[in-house]
Order: C-alpha cells, then sequence, then structure tokens
C-alpha cells in the first residue's frame, strides 16, 4: 500500500480493525471507512472518536467506495455480501483482510513481539506494552482492547499506541487461522484451549507459531502449551518451581495481588503488587515479564511497570459500588475465560448475578458443551446466570443452537440459570434481587452496548 492512495477500512469501528485504522493513519496514509453499528446509531461516541482522528465515515452501502482507493480492509467477520465489499470487487479495488495488513506492518518491524493464545492475549499485550513504554523503548502496540494506561481525554480509546515501527508487540489471532502470516522474534503463548477451532486445528497453528520465533515465552501450567515446551525458552509457572519465571507466595484482596517472582537462571527475585484479580493476571504478568526481558529490559524494571499497570477494558473492570454492591464488566466469552473470571469472583464471599451474552451462534454451537462444564462446575447455588439472546448481526449462520437451548441443558444439570430474551429485563431482575454484598457482572464479547448495559444496572442501583 502506498501513502497516495486512501485506504477503506469496512468495519473499522470493530475492536481489531479500529486500532490498526490508528495506526495506518500516524503511518502517513489517508484512513477512511464504514462501520454497520454507526448506520445502526450503535455506540456513537466510537465513531465520534474516529472523526476526530480526521478519519471520514461513510454508510456501509457501498457509497464511499471509489475507484481510487488503494485497497478496501475488511474484519474476517465481514462478508462478501456487504455492499461495500461488492462495490470494490465492481470497480477493481483490491481487497485485503485486516490480519494480512497487520502482518505486513509487524513482519517488517526488527523487534517483533507476538502474543498468542486462547486467553489473556488483550491484558499480556498491554501489560508488554506497559513495561516497554516504562523502560523508555517506545514500543507500538496493537491491542484488540483498549489499555486503560494510555487512555487520554483525546484518546479514549487507547487499543493502539504508535511508537518506534521497529519494535512491534501485537496480538495474534488463531480464530480465523491468521496467526500464521506472523513471524516473530518472540513469541509469546499463554494458554491453548477449545474456542473457535478443533484442538488438532489449534495445535498446528500454534506449534507453527512458536518454531518461527527465536525467543519463545511459554506457559508451563497449560497442558497443551506445555507439550509444545522445548529449549531453548523462557517457562513461566505458578506450579513448577523449575520455569524460567517462578510465581508464589500469592496473597488476595479483592483488588489485586501481592506475589514474589523468582528466576531461576539468575538466581533473582523481585516482589511486586499487580494492581488486578485472579490467579490467571499472575500468569499474564509472567508472560509479559518474559516478554519484556527477552526485549532487552530487566526483571527489576519489568516488576516496578506492572506496578502501575492500570488494566485492560472490560476484563473484569469495576464499573463502580452502590449500597454494597459491585457491578463488574467482563469480555469471558469462552469457557477458558469465563472459568479464569469465576475463580477470580470465588477468592471472596458474596452471591453472583451474571448476565451472560454469547458472542455468535457459531461460538455458542461449538462451545455450548463447554459452557455447560464451566458454568455447572464453578456457580454456586446461591448464584444466578442470566443467559440473553445470542449476540447477531445479521448475515447468514447456523441458528440451530441458541441461548434457551443452553439455559435448558444446564438447568438439567442443577446450575441456577434462566433465559431472558430481552436483556434489559434481565438487567432489571438482576437489579431487584441484589443485596449488600452481591456481585454484578455483565459477561460477553464483540458487542459495544455491553458496557453501556454494566453502566445502566450501576445507574439503576443508585
Amino acid at each position: 500500500m502506498n501513502n497516495q492512495s486512501p485506504i477503506f477500512f469496512c468495519a473499522i469501528g470493530g475492536s481489531g480493525m479500529l486500532p490498526l485504522a490508528l495506526i495506518m493513519k500516524a503511518r502517513g496514509h489517508k484512513v477512511i471507512g464504514s462501520d454497520r453499528g454507526r448506520d445502526q446509531g450503535r455506540t456513537p461516541e466510537r465513531f465520534a472518536f474516529l472523526e476526530s482522528q480526521g478519519i471520514a465515515l461513510y454508510p456501509q452501502d457501498g457509497s464511499g467506495i471509489t475507484a481510487d482507493l488503494g485497497a478496501l480492509v475488511t474484519s474476517a467477520a465481514v462478508e462478501e455480501t456487504v455492499p461495500d465489499v461488492r462495490t470494490a470487487v465492481e470497480k477493481g479495488v483490491p481487497v485485503q483482510r485486516r490480519a494480512a495488513v497487520l502482518a505486513s506492518l509487524f513482519n517488517q518491524a526488527k523487534v517483533r513481539l507476538a502474543v498468542a493464545g486462547t486467553s489473556g492475549k488483550s491484558t499480556t499485550t498491554g501489560m508488554i506494552g506497559w513495561i516497554l513504554h516504562q523502560a523508555g523503548k517506545n514500543p507500538t502496540v496493537m491491542n484488540g482492547a483498549v489499555m486503560k494506561n494510555f487512555v487520554t481525554p483525546a484518546v479514549p480509546l487507547a487499543s493502539a499506541l504508535v511508537g518506534d515501527p521497529d519494535l512491534f508487540v501485537s496480538e495474534v489471532d488463531e480464530s480465523d487461522g491468521s496467526i500464521d502470516g506472523f513471524t516473530p522474534t518472540i513469541a509469546v503463548l499463554n494458554n491453548i484451549a477449545h474456542d473457535h477451532k478443533t484442538m488438532d486445528e489449534l495445535r498446528g497453528l500454534f506449534s507453527r507459531f512458536t518454531a518461527k520465533a527465536q525467543n519463545v515465552v511459554i506457559n508451563l501450567d497449560n497442558e497443551e502449551t506445555a507439550r509444545l515446551a522445548t529449549p531453548p525458552m523462557t517457562s513461566y509457572s505458578l506450579r513448577d518451581p523449575a520455569a524460567t519465571l517462578f510465581a508464589d507466595q500469592l496473597a488476595f484482596d479483592q483488588t489485586s495481588v501481592r506475589f514474589r517472582v523468582t528466576h531461576t537462571a539468575a538466581n533473582q527475585n523481585v516482589t511486586l503488587h499487580l494492581p488486578l484479580q485472579g490467579r490467571h493476571n499472575v500468569s499474564n504478568a509472567l508472560a509479559a515479564m518474559g516478554a519484556a526481558m527477552a526485549a532487552g529490559v530487566t526483571l527489576e524494571v519489568a516488576a516496578r511497570a506492572l506496578e502501575s499497570f492500570a488494566g485492560i477494558a472490560r476484563r473484569m473492570e469495576k464499573v463502580g459500588q452502590v449500597r454494597g454492591i459491585t457491578v463488574y464488566d467482563d469480555f469471558a466469552h469462552n469457557p477458558d475465560k469465563i472459568a479464569a473470571s469465576l475463580d477470580a469472583l470465588h477468592q471472596f464471599e458474596g452471591r453472583l448475578s451474571i448476565l451472560f451474552q454469547p458472542h455468535g451462534y457459531g461460538p455458542l454451537k461449538l462451545m455450548k458443551e463447554g459452557f455447560i462444564e464451566v458454568f455447572s462446575r464453578l456457580l454456586r447455588p446461591q448464584d444466578a446466570l442470566f443467559i440473553v439472546e445470542t449476540m447477531y448481526l445479521g448475515g447468514t449462520v447456523d441458528k440451530s443452537v441458541t441461548s434457551a437451548d443452553l439455559v435448558e441443558a444446564l438447568r438439567q444439570k442443577g446450575c441456577p440459570a434462566f433465559y431472558e430474551s430481552d436483556r434489559e429485563k434481565a438487567a432489571a431482575t438482576m437489579v431487584a434481587a441484589a443485596q449488600s454484598g452481591d456481585r454484578l457482572i455483565v459477561m460477553g464479547a464483540r458487542d459495544d452496548t455491553l458496557p453501556v448495559l454494566a453502566a445502566k444496572i450501576l445507574a439503576a442501583l443508585g
């Protein structure tokens, strides 16, 4: 892509598209775009921010597609029947996937840190970016979620950080197989669990990913990733004292965790106070420290940086507290992420009331058994789970498995689950039943209106 011709982003408001559009614009490209969420009047502040960055937006009806475009960039969720795509094809405009454009930018950097795995990618990517930033390394960071440390009044949606093009940190996605296009110098692999693909497909993707890197940072506590742990590597663990980075002496409170990290090879240790909840975030911190050390940061500098890490938007994000009732907004949408969130919440007493919105009919069908297993195992009789209508934004999709089907299966397991087609009604039911000490959690992915719903729940409690 040259800098003379405009680049059009179709679905520019998406979590992976928006930061890439910002990076491309900062690199001197003229960026324009469209999004059906904007056409539907959803999350107007998101699109107002894009326009404030000098990005012109058009309806997603093909009207913004002109023959002089350098490329039309689409996410994996954009189908060929979308008017923008049809018009681009008719006018001879090259159509490229978001992941291919990102991989091209990433692979040009001298130092390339790629973060992969089923869960924890966005948090680990944000942690690495913050450590490198605090160490004065000036990284470019591509994330799929807002990194709170980089939020300013002018940049409220800081899911990208534009810095040195030769030091690039990015989360990479296995769900569409695009991870194969990335060639990292430092590869981070958090975990492998059933999500968008079969386990055999995932093993192949992640094996090829780690094989390409000069340095591999890998989790020994996940059975699947441990199989790929072959020297030389940086390993990390909360269980195995022989790991390169080993965490112990964990002490939790309601908002943070204090722990010790031992660098076994150097016989060094450091104690740090991480301002996030949950064992999974200790694991994410170890991954980030390992990656940053591979990029030349010391253990001590990495630890001190993480003590000021503000977290990632929608990752067990505390929305507020009213009358002793706490409201959280959480991105958890697959069994592995849900288990990590419930484990963190169960560190302390108090009922849980959860509103869960599945993020698509395809994922629901693929992960139904995993949802059944994790919710039935980890929810207690006093908790309540409200599963609302599955997210659907249009297009052709198999709707043979529904939210109601999931609830029926959970109730057969004795799980306190309830189906409600109208999520506003589900939220009202949660508010009406809430008592001091309860935690109310909105869970789900891909839908930018879920944080709005969490804010409404907090307001209703007040």
